[in-house]
């Protein structure tokens, strides 16, 4: 695949060129977490985190996206992506970018090292140590490494044994310590369990006052240290750890008797998934090396040699609590001031109002308590809830069984399918239907992704319905690092669509009219192509036409093409894509009013709005706002269940709009524009450097002030008018 030149622009509009490619785009989204790992506004420890978090994603995309196409290429399948690759064309750039990134790991790693070392953090070689901490390490090795090794000799009649996922093995070339001669090659598997940097005691000086030196030593140097306790009377000739990666794609038997069942068959089979990738240390002889690589299946393609550090994933154990100067100062989120108002009475603050609550800015303790209070509350009579992703210990689930055990009828709609996340889902499952809640899996064929809660509460003689819609998932841990919004109403409209979406969701009940809301796979591709439809007339009319559209992912080739229509109508649009993102902006004839851009900094971007402007300029308060669930994919639109949820309120569409879009879109400090080759480049921070997140963290949300703010309307510098046609920087 090659990336067009100037002379191409001409023919793009119908060349598959007019599509980048969806493996490569997420590559360069995870090129821009690296290059968050050097810049220098970010504390040291916090770019370490960034370069783990940068390998995480790596993990992840080999084992899933890599792996399919490896199985595509196996198969014989020549089906062309929508830029116009095969197969075979997108693994060959997809493996030369990954090994690029996997190399720019490895350099930053090496910068890093050298500044933790100038900041006091230290990992240290094990022949560098003096007997006191020889002594301390054997004591830990025996006490707590010791038992849980297992030495495994790998030779014809000991085959090389099973390495799971993402695991770690320490490979040795061993000899007879007397003659030098190679004996055979020993093999120990580095348990997840055990941490692999091992902290020392801090150095005391000759005054006696510990020195504050930060020390570590890696796992695998302490296996080698004692290796003569693992195979006695032998010595390492020659040693190096490896890691393999694994398809970790769960197939499943859609018309299982089952269904929760055959996850956890599917689950086994996951962890011996077929080698995808493997690390080798440089330490390794290249022929042990290439031996291991065939033993465990892997293509020679995806064997990689790492000149430093194998495994960069586990460098965010590095992040010690007692540096707090080289982390981001710690951040409390506010709850918001107008439940506060209400004594934490969240139905009585909904009553009066809707509200949008925007995290991590805002506290997720206002959804937990949402749900307990609904638990607690002896008028509330039915939950029902959906659960996509949600911590080990969730409160969600810990109010949601409360509740069923309080008596009402409480629903739970479980997501087996959230990738990563099935095994954790079936345990919630039965802790749910252990305590009586109604237990639902939803469609075989469909994810069901929307965020949902609703409550039904007796008021007066009547019913009353809460809703609660979210574009993140019900996760307490998450919702401290990704921005997300919570939209919280009784609006008798959204009320009576959300119970119309879990009727779909548990019963098949396909609604025959939705008042408000779109869903998918039914309504939110066809109600998304009219709001852009009704902005090509209004530009074609001569009225102001704008889309703002803020998203992790936009993949769909259908929805790009309908933006690249607008865009040569002669709408504005301004795109807030984290991560992929298909569409080529700013080419003539095609796209040349239409920006994208990207944050990447402390907070993961992670909610979805699309705001139109209904012929008026942005942002308006006759614009059209939605939030949702769902990105602009063909699997959000067609094969998921998905929420788009109008916001009509005045406030929130204020705070929603006029807010968070327009902080996003002045954002200098954290942002990339991507241009119209495919590169993306980082923002010029400008005269008046400018950070959305820390404009976040300092300023209050519309919709959750309290009485003690006067409701006005936004300031001045906020206020709905033009803004300059290009708003992002080329």
């Amino acid at each position: 695949m090659v990336v067009p030149t100037a002379k191409d622009y001409a023919d793009m509009p119908t060349s598959p060129e007019r599509f980048i490619n969806r493996e490569l785009s997420w590559l360069d989204f995870n090129q821009r977490v690296i290059e968050e790992a050097e810049s220098p506004r970010n504390p040291l420890l916090e770019r370490v985190r960034f370069l783990s978090i940068s390998a995480s994603n790596l993990d992840e995309f080999y084992s899933v996206r890599v792996a399919g196409l490896v199985g595509q290429v196996r198969e014989g399948m020549v089906v062309r992506s929508p830029d116009g690759a095969t197969p075979v064309q997108q693994l060959a750039a997809v493996r030369q970018k990954a090994r690029f990134l996997l190399e720019e790991q490895q350099r930053v790693w090496r910068q890093l090292e050298a500044e933790l070392k100038n900041a006091g953090i230290s990992i240290l070689p094990t022949d560098g140590l003096d007997d006191a901490d020889l002594a301390q390490l054997a004591t830990l090795f025996q006490e707590r490494v010791f038992p849980v090794l297992t030495p495994l000799a790998v030779d014809p009649s000991h085959p090389l044994p099973f390495i799971p996922n993402m695991g770690l093995a320490l490979v040795m070339r061993l000899k007879d310590p007397t003659t030098a001669k190679h004996v055979m090659d020993g093999l120990i598997l580095l348990p997840a369990q055990v941490p692999r940097f091992l902290r020392l005691p801090s150095k005391v000086g000759s005054g006696g006052d510990a020195s504050g030196e930060i020390r570590f030593v890696l796992l695998e140097d302490l296996v080698q240290l004692f290796a003569d306790r693992l195979f006695p009377g032998l010595s390492i000739g020659a040693a190096g750890v490896l890691r393999i990666i694994r398809d970790t794609d769960v197939e499943f038997e859609d018309e299982a008797e089952d269904l929760v069942r055959s996850y956890e068959t599917a689950l086994k089979q996951r962890r011996r998934g077929v080698g995808i990738h493997l690390a080798l240390d440089q330490k390794l002889p290249e022929t042990l090396g290439r031996e291991m690589g065939e033993e465990l299946g892997v293509n020679e393609e995806d064997v990689l040699v790492l000149p430093s550090f194998v495994g960069v994933v586990d460098l965010k154990q590095l992040i010690v609590d007692d540096r707090p100067d080289l982390v981001f100062p710690p951040y409390t989120p506010r709850f918001p001031e107008r439940i506060l108002d209400y004594d934490g009475d969240c139905f009585a603050a909904i009553r009066a109002k809707d509200i949008v609550v925007h995290h991590p800015f805002e506290s997720f303790d206002v959804v937990v308590q949402f749900l307990r209070q609904a638990a607690l509350d002896p008028n509330v009579l039915a939950i029902k809830q959906t659960l996509y992703r949600t911590s080990r210990d969730s409160p969600i689930v810990q109010a949601l069984i409360e509740a069923a055990e309080a008596g009402k009828s409480v629903t739970a709609m479980v997501e087996l399918r959230a990738r990563f996340d099935e095994e954790a889902n079936i345990r919630l499952s039965r802790a749910l239907e252990s305590a009586g809640v109604q237990v639902v899996f939803g469609f075989a064929h469909l994810k069901t992704h929307a965020k949902l809660s609703l409550v039904v509460r007796r008021e007066g003689g009547t019913l009353r319905s809460y809703a609660h819609f979210g574009t993140g998932n019900y996760h307490p841990i998450t919702a401290r690092v990704y921005t997300d919004l919570s939209f919280f109403t009784c609006d008798p409209k959204l009320a009576s669509d959300s119970a119309k979406l879990f009727n779909y969701m548990t019963g098949y009940a396909t609604p025959e009219k939705m008042d408000a809301l779109a869903f998918s796979p039914i309504t939110i591709r066809p109600t998304i192509e009219q709001l852009i439809r009704d902005e090509i007339a209004h530009a074609k009319a001569g009225r102001p036409a704008r889309i703002w559209l803020k998203m992790n992912s936009l993949v769909d080739a259908e929805l790009i093409d309908l933006l690249y229509e607008a865009s040569q109508a002669g709408v504005k649009i301004v795109g807030i894509i984290r991560g992929i993102c298909c569409l080529r902006p700013g080419v003539p004839g095609l796209s040349e009013n239409i920006d994208i851009k990207s944050i990447v900094g402390r907070f993961l971007e992670h909610a979805r709005v699309f705001a139109f402007g209904n012929g008026h300029r942005m942002p308006s308060h006759k614009a059209k706002v939605f939030i949702s669930s769902a990105d602009w994919m063909v699997r959000n639109m067609d094969w998921r269940v998905e929420a788009m949820v109008p916001i009509t309120n005045p406030t929130v569409h204020a705070q929603i709009l006029g807010q968070i879009m327009t902080m996003n879109i002045k954002d200098t400090l954290q942002s990339w524009t991507l241009l119209k080759d495919g590169r993306w480049h980082r923002v010029a921070p400008g005269a008046h450097p400018f950070s959305a997140h820390e404009y976040f963290m300092n300023n209050p949300s519309l919709s959750g002030r309290g009485s003690a703010a006067r409701e006005k309307a936004l300031p001045e510098a906020h206020r709905p008018r033009e803004r300059p046609d290009r708003i992002l920087e080329d």
